[in-house]
């Protein structure tokens, strides 16, 4: 080992996101703090737990010194978390949106993209967990806390994102569409929203206080109902 070089290892968990850049010595400036060389080497500081030199625990502003061995371990699960969790999703995790609103987890959703600035700018002012596959949105230094989505497939997103975070779940009492809260309609209320004309064929009528859309047990139902008992199965 060089002179300004340092060894970093990383659990096995975060070797999706190093390939070969973080296989054998670092070399560092004697500036950078451990945190950017981490993320240099692309692992973003929201998957990052411990972070061990020389087998104490350090912190991300600390500034590595030559010889120094580091090592990386992957956030803890569940995460533990100073408050019941609210999320942020970008544009590209619409599906995983709908599904978390689905369970009665707080979950905004940003369609159309309103660019990174903007969606950093909103985690922080609403204290909101940052969900999202872009590694560079999730190393703005201005998002509350974030999260990498690790899977393309929406199912297993979101027992990635349950198993993680512990939300409470409270299925069927938010609105899939905005996010806004869900209270019992009257059939009255809602007949002209209804496919029959009248709504007497229809039971667990339900309304979204922010938006107005009208929710029933129609065709559908049977495959949403699938995705709430697996997630009470598993997460509840």
């Amino acid at each position: 080992m060089d002179a300004d070089e340092i060894t970093v290892r990383f659990a096995p968990e975060l070797d999706v996101f190093v390939g070969a850049r973080g296989r054998g010595p670092i070399r560092i400036d004697g500036v950078s703090t451990l945190g950017h060389v981490v993320e240099s080497l692309g692992v973003p500081l929201t998957e990052v737990g411990a972070l061990l030199v020389d087998g104490h625990p350090a912190r991300p502003s600390h500034t590595p010194a030559a010889g120094e061995t580091v090592q990386v371990e992957a956030v803890a699960r569940p995460q533990p978390l100073a408050e019941p969790p609210r999320f942020l999703l970008d544009i590209h995790l619409g599906t995983l949106a709908r599904r978390l609103r689905l369970l009665g987890v707080d979950a905004a959703y940003e369609n159309p993209d309103i660019g990174d600035a903007a969606l950093a700018a909103r985690s922080a002012a609403e204290r909101r967990i940052m969900l999202s596959r872009d590694r560079g949105l999730l190393r703005r230094r201005e998002i509350y806390s974030g999260a990498y989505i690790y899977s393309h497939r929406p199912a297993e997103q979101l027992d990635d994102v349950l198993s993680r975070f512990t939300p409470p779940l409270a299925p069927y009492t938010r609105c899939t569409s905005c996010n806004g809260m869900l209270r019992a309609a009257e059939h009255a209320d809602v007949r002209d929203r209804l496919p029959d004309g009248d709504g007497q064929t229809y039971d667990s009528l339900a309304r979204c206080e922010e938006c107005g859309q009208t929710y029933w047990k129609g065709a559908h139902h049977a495959r949403l109902d699938a995705i709430v008992t697996a997630a009470l199965a598993k997460f509840s």
